[in-house]
């Protein structure tokens, strides 16, 4: 059967052993004695030269203990030959998910692929994707589109409607926050009920089958899944998988007072639903299932290294908002802020943990000894030095008055004492950077850093404390979640203050939603930021808001230049 470029993007109504079958074609499936969909698309990840993971879910009419055998089929680019075929068996133990590792494949070449399972009622059959290999060697141009921060209470995924319209990229590479933890009365309530569009459950999510069932509800969009089909997924997580600004050992919005249990639980669910789910690799044997660092080659031209900044050795929450609230209004704020920039500024803190830091400076040692050209950074949050414009004297005494929100309430003082306000990001863990931030100089590596979380466009050149430039970094905008700007109100010079404010900063837009488009070349890298002009209509339009540029020097990496 030919696979069309329109059966392509059309969508269609734990990890087992998988064979390879030695001759293609129509292969005998066990029967399942029920009928099944496949209510949640396909999906691909974790691409390599020779092999990339395959995902789907099966949707049995009822749960039984019996398992549900499942071939998977994978052809040429034209959809008209089958090259390889995989069969595996999945059941309700993870929660119907199918992930097999399609190996045996070809550098650099597109594939096509899908999922079948043998019924009562015939052969079921999901959608068709679309998958890509990675180079060996070489120094092809690599397209890559970062996102982050999909939250199904703030709107419509038209950001993934954009993307699984491209039809070149060679990765999407998702920065973490691809769900949110909280019920349908938290972040994004009331959004959420002037859209009809509400969490499910409607609980805070805590136990396995409450994981299950949100990462369920989110890929029941055909929005993204229509992103999934399209290009292999580079994934990571941030905290909102799991709960808001989680580290290693708790996390803001984890109260084991309060009914929710003890964290490691908590943690060791989420991760559990996260791997069945995602189209990730699983951790190698003997590793920690939160270990999912992990890097990518890319030819000759990058190495994508997708970093894990929670779970693994993030050290205990320090918050300004915190800090500052045992703070009387007319007390003096100075003895409370020496205290906590002391404890910031401790170089036992870690964000990667120090298993991890080892394995990214031997990493990047080695991709520049192979003569690969960029070493890019897979990574949650901003990395480059950010402190807040003093908004005691670029606000206007309107725009003061008119904040509402107690936290940028408290933020307008703070800003005039040039702190960075932040320390959920790398400026909370300074040291660790700096660390980070060495390695790459040993290395010699030309750093190039994807960065989500904040909701919010960034170009900012990432420079150690003498000075020296290593790379630069590329925050994208949120899919759906806002940004500062929505919270301060009409104040449209916003991101030119935070420009101003800071040498690292290039680019800065506090407003929208959208994706940023990377484009690495052996001496180049230029990254693109689209936006959707809403998030509240699944109509909308596409803008290029800028167009950044960087050059590979013989001692670094240029400053990022503006093309648009």
């Amino acid at each position: 059967m030919e696979i069309t470029r329109r059966s392509l993007f059309g969508l269609a109504g734990g990890t087992t052993m998988l064979t390879a079958c030695s001759t293609f074609g129509d292969s005998s499936l066990e029967p399942y004695h029920q009928n099944v969909q496949f209510n949640h698309g396909v999906a691909s990840g974790d691409p390599l030269h020779d092999r990339v993971i395959l995902w789907t879910r099966v949707t049995p009419d009822q749960k039984t203990s019996e398992p549900v055998a499942v071939e998977c089929k994978v052809f040429n680019d034209k959809g008209k030959k089958v090259v390889a075929q995989f069969q595996t068996e999945t059941s309700k133990n993870s929660d119907y998910c199918v992930k097999v590792d399609a190996t045996g494949l070809e550098p650099n070449t597109e594939y096509q692929y899908r999922f079948e399972v043998v019924t009562p009622e015939g052969k079921k059959k999901s959608a068709i994707g679309r998958t890509k290999t990675t180079a060996i060697s070489g120094h092809e141009k690599v397209k890559l589109a970062a996102v982050s921060c999909s939250n199904w209470q703030f709107g419509y995924f038209n950001v993934y409607n954009l993307l699984g319209k491209m039809a070149d990229l060679d990765a999407i590479v998702h920065l973490g926050d691809y769900l949110y933890e909280y019920g349908v009365d938290g972040y994004g309530s009331e959004v959420a009920q002037a859209l009809g569009r509400f969490h499910d459950p409607e609980r805070e999510i805590v136990s396995l089958a409450d994981y299950r069932l949100r990462h369920a509800q989110y890929k029941s969009d055909p929005d993204l899944q229509s992103a999934h089909a399209i290009a292999p997924w580079i994934c990571t997580w941030d905290d909102h998988e799991s709960a808001n600004n989680s580290y290693r050992t708790g996390a803001e919005n984890h109260q084991p007072n309060d009914g929710e249990g003890s964290w490691t639980d908590r943690k060791q669910v989420a991760i559990q639903a996260y791997l069945e789910w995602m189209p990730v690799r699983d951790p190698r044997d003997g590793q920690m299932r939160e270990s999912i660092y992990r890097k990518f080659k890319f030819g000759d031209v990058a190495t994508v290294f997708a970093l894990e900044s929670r779970l693994t050795g993030r050290s205990d929450e320090i918050s300004w908002a915190d800090e500052l609230s045992k703070v009387g209004i007319d007390q003096d704020p100075r003895p409370v802020v020496g205290q906590v920039l002391r404890r910031v500024s401790n170089p036992t803190r870690t964000m990667l943990g120090i298993a991890q830091e080892k394995w990214l400076a031997k990493g990047m040692e080695a991709s520049v000894k192979e003569g690969v050209s960029w070493q890019v950074l897979a990574n949650q949050v901003v990395m480059a030095k950010v402190r807040p414009p003093d908004f005691t004297k670029t606000l206007t005494q309107f725009q003061m008055e008119m904040q509402t929100i107690p936290l940028i309430k408290r933020l307008i003082p703070f800003s005039a004492l040039g702190l960075p306000f932040n320390l959920d990001a790398w400026d909370g863990f300074p040291a660790a950077r700096e660390r980070l931030y060495q390695s790459a100089k040993n290395a010699n590596a030309r750093l190039v850093t994807l960065t989500g979380d904040t909701h919010t466009a960034w170009v900012n050149s990432l420079v150690d404390d003498s000075d020296t430039r290593l790379g630069v970094e590329f925050g994208c905008t949120s899919v759906s979640s806002p940004g500062l700007g929505a919270y301060m109100g009409d104040i449209p010079d916003l991101g030119k203050q935070f420009e101003d404010a800071n040498e690292q900063v290039y680019y800065h837009d506090p407003f929208g939603s959208g994706a940023t488009i990377v484009t690495l070349e052996k001496d180049s890298v230029t990254s693109e930021f689209l936006k959707v002009t809403t998030a509240m209509s699944t109509e909308y339009m596409i803008e290029s808001s800028a167009r950044y540029r960087a050059e590979r020097l013989d001692n670094g990496v240029s400053e990022p230049m503006r093309e648009m």
